[in-house]
């Protein structure tokens, strides 16, 4: 097999407007099964390929309950109108899920077992809420979990709040780290930067070309008047030493959306007279404390690195998802990396966080930065429920 034969290279990326994730938004009217078969027939179409072609389509999802189960990618196959004969598989590494099926999609090309693949993500949190899947059929902490944890793990909110207390953030960081995030999307949206990767959406109440979840103008005076979101009784009592800091305001919104990432072996793509955009260079996962939960691209981040051989200066641009902004301020503290390189489009604060659609789009967003500055490589990682995290490195061509 040739080394070209071997490479996986990314050759589109797509991704829906994000709407906001609740009765009412852009994007609510829309099946989650239709939204990610939005963005599979867009992958097909903008790349003149038949769906025969498609070895397997993986795609991430959180909530994978009422309108996104029964493995919803292979139903959004299914609706797009692919050929029956074409696989899928749906995949849960949490908010990682799409970088995890990306990783997967990746690694099965470069073994030589899939020629083209499909990766994303879909989430539908207007239709499909936060944390329903937990509620159903009794709770997923089991009596051998609570024995090996015994004080009870915690919600990803209050983790935010227990690193941004370890790391010294103050509100007022937080605070601007998530106007500057609505500064740089507003910014790069007014600029046509996402435009290469947008799929325009046909809604009830037309078509839906833009980021719903961008707030042009936000302040930190403005984002101050915000409560805290997770202070109870109940964790107050727990964690006596937190000073609860942590609002909507610089937290990722509810959001609906889906993505898709389109990944060949790079003798593939020139077969077909296509153009790899990136290839994959390296990746990582790893597992971490459960109870901080969301302080694994840390880890993941320098055993990335040290498998690459590459240094964080070597690194053109990072995209570390926002799920709140004490992750990316910890991050950047602890591997000291460059504020500037830093979500440079904005995150997910501002650009919305569609749990199992993410990874494809931090995916899609660095693309697209890297190509509009000439940069050469870059990093995606994001941290994921119950204490893990995915990195990956993409290599410009």
């Amino acid at each position: 097999m040739s080394i070209a034969a071997r490479t996986a290279v990314i050759v589109d990326a797509v991704r829906t407007p994000s709407g906001r994730g609740k009765p009412g938004g852009a994007l609510s009217g829309i099946h989650p099964v239709d939204l990610a078969a939005h963005v599979l027939r867009g992958v097909l179409e903008r790349n003149g390929l038949d769906s025969t072609q498609i070895d397997d389509v993986l795609l991430g999802c959180v909530s994978q309950v009422g309108e996104q189960t029964l493995n919803i990618a292979r139903q959004a196959v299914l609706a797009a109108g692919f050929d029956e004969r074409v696989p899928a598989t749906t995949i849960d590494r949490q908010c990682g899920s799409s970088q995890q099926a990306a990783h997967f999609a990746a690694q099965g090309v470069m073994a030589g077992q899939y020629d083209i693949v499909i990766a994303g993500g879909v989430e539908s949190m207007s239709r499909v809420p936060l944390g329903v899947s937990a509620s159903v059929a009794g709770s997923p902490f089991s009596p051998a979990l609570r024995e090996r944890y015994p004080e009870g793990l915690v919600n990803q909110g209050i983790s935010a709040e227990l690193i941004a207390q370890r790391w010294g953030l103050s509100r007022t960081d937080l605070d601007a780290f998530a106007a500057e995030s609505h500064e740089r999307a507003a910014e790069a949206a007014a600029q046509g930067r996402f435009a290469s990767q947008l799929l325009p959406v046909p809604a009830d109440a037309g078509e839906v070309t833009v980021d719903e979840t961008v707030r042009p103008g936000t302040t930190v005076a403005g984002l101050a008047g915000l409560a805290p979101a997770f202070r109870t009784d109940a964790a107050a009592a727990r964690f006596p030493e937190i000073d609860w800091r942590i609002t909507p305001g610089n937290s990722s919104p509810l959001t609906d959306g889906a993505s898709a990432v389109l990944i060949m072996s790079e003798a593939k793509a020139r077969e077909l007279g296509l153009t790899p955009r990136a290839r994959f260079h390296a990746f990582a996962v790893v597992g971490d404390d459960p109870l901080m939960m969301l302080t694994g691209p840390i880890p993941a981040t320098r055993r990335i690195l040290e498998r690459s051989g590459l240094t964080i200066d070597d690194l053109d641009a990072y995209e570390v998802n926002e799920a709140f902004a004490s992750v990316p301020l910890a991050w950047a503290a602890e591997v000291g990396a460059d504020a500037q390189k830093l979500n440079p489009w904005g995150g997910a604060i501002a650009l919305g966080h569609a749990l199992g659609s993410s990874g494809t789009r931090l995916l899609s967003t660095l693309l697209a930065y890297l190509e509009a500055t000439g940069g050469r490589y870059g990093l995606q990682t994001m941290c994921e429920g119950g204490g893990m995290a995915n990195a990956t490195i993409i290599e410009r061509l």
